[in-house]
């Protein structure tokens, strides 16, 4: 069964009340309670911890006697109570609650009431993101430690996506929380926030990508993350409403997102951007999103961010696979492979698609050999050729390319698809 679309979070309205469901609302609230939990008492380890176990705590109880009126009160006043019960535990940090408790004010406990602006949470949320992507943590750090603090992801999924074993990453994650005890929790310096913005925006498409097409697992969309991503950046606009890649990168996440909701059959089939019902795709957000594209390419020279953008917005504006504008599609991600710092097999994958839809099969399958070697076996490069093979009219090269892809992907709807077009040509 498909998640129901949340239109309302894509367009950034509060997605708190209502008919939200408890995995929502913990979603929603928990990089905000550990922001705030940081900010109050340090620790960030400890605090992690605390607020596992308040999300556990509403996990068990919210279902069957209802979120509380404010959810994230509750869950900052349960995570604060575990966090302080664990100082006075611990006999080597009494002198630390002691000290918190002198400085924390009487409403250290409580949450501000909807609308006060008092100790916003979305700014504890960004200042977790900015303590996240310090910069004496390494990148891969980086990535890891705000994909599990912000983004929520397990450590199995980090690890699934940086194709490392699990004990590896959490080893990694283990590390960067003790790198960055005892910074301050407090906003970056301007100098400081700009350096680290790139890693902040490269961590939030990560969340993004994974919550569109999920690495692994039985949904094909995991619609939590992907408007998580979109959510955040729209907080790091609103601090940096003139900075192009941000705005970039939020057009991007819309103009992808858009189409969520064709991607997938009545079974949870995956269904090809070629294929899909165009009319199911979110107008409004592709509205916004090709209007953010145009602001993103004004505010300075156009980055992977706005490029990308600029190539969702094509397909977004074609009426069919046949109108869209291959060339010009062509034409941008030679463009980005040219502004690209380093290899970007994934992007030259997608350019082979776009050449193939505008110069043939023949020609896309040509431009697979420049990404042979990068993405030896990984599944997209074999369901890419597959593709393109049954396009060329080699059923038989097709077919086993399409077994291959299957054997290789994590994902079960992208299993079922594979096997789906193997059996096709095989009948």
């Amino acid at each position: 069964m498909r998640a129901p679309a949340r239109r309302g979070v894509i367009h950034g309205v509060n997605d708190g009340t209502g008919s939200t469901t408890t995995e929502d609302l913990l979603r929603l609230h928990a990089p905000q309670v550990l922001g705030a939990l940081v900010r109050r008492y340090g620790h960030f380890d400890l605090a992690e911890d605390a607020v596992q176990e308040a999300l556990i705590a509403a996990a068990r109880q919210w279902p069957s006697e209802g979120p509380p009126d404010n959810p994230r009160g509750w869950l900052i006043r349960t995570a604060s109570r575990r966090l302080v019960d664990q100082f006075r535990s611990e006999e080597a940090r009494r002198r630390r609650e002691e000290s918190a408790a002198a400085l924390t004010p009487r409403d250290a406990f409580t949450a501000p009431p909807p609308g006060e602006s008092r100790a916003p949470s979305e700014d504890d949320t960004l200042t977790l993101l900015f303590l996240c992507c310090h910069p004496e943590l390494p990148a891969a750090a980086r990535t890891a430690l705000t994909l599990r603090a912000v983004g929520g992801l397990t450590t199995a999924e980090i690890a699934r996506a940086h194709l490392m074993p699990e004990a590896t990453m959490a080893q990694r994650i283990s590390r960067a929380k003790q790198k960055i005890k005892g910074v301050p929790f407090r906003q970056p310096r301007p100098e400081d926030r700009d350096r680290r913005l790139a890693t902040v925006l490269q961590v939030l498409y990560l969340i993004f990508n994974e919550g569109h097409t999920a690495t692994s697992g039985s949904e094909l969309h995991r619609a939590d993350l992907a408007y998580e991503a979109i959510r955040l950046t729209r907080a790091v606009r609103r601090l940096l409403p003139t900075e192009g890649a941000v705005t970039g990168l939020l057009a991007l996440m819309l103009l992808t997102e858009a189409r969520s909701a064709a991607r997938t059959g009545p079974h949870g089939e995956l269904v090809p951007l070629d294929e899909q019902d165009r009319g199911l795709w979110d107008r409004a957000a592709i509205d916004e999103g090709t209007a953010l594209v145009e602001e993103a390419l004004s505010q300075g020279p156009a980055g992977p961010y706005q490029l990308q953008a600029a190539i969702a917005a094509l397909h977004d504006e074609a009426a069919s696979a046949e109108d869209t504008d291959w060339l010009q599609i062509v034409a941008l991600y030679d463009e980005l492979l040219r502004r690209a710092p380093g290899p970007e097999p994934m992007a030259e994958l997608s350019r082979a698609v776009a050449v193939a839809m505008a110069h043939g099969p023949e020609a896309g399958l040509a431009e697979l050999k420049g990404v042979e070697k990068e993405l030896a076996g990984h599944h997209r490069l074999d369901a890419v050729r597959a593709h393109l093979l049954e396009r060329a009219g080699d059923k038989e090269g097709a077919l086993a390319a399409y077994q291959l892809a299957a054997s290789r992907t994590l994902s079960r709807p992208e299993t079922r698809y594979l096997m789906m077009r193997a059996a096709r040509l095989s009948a």
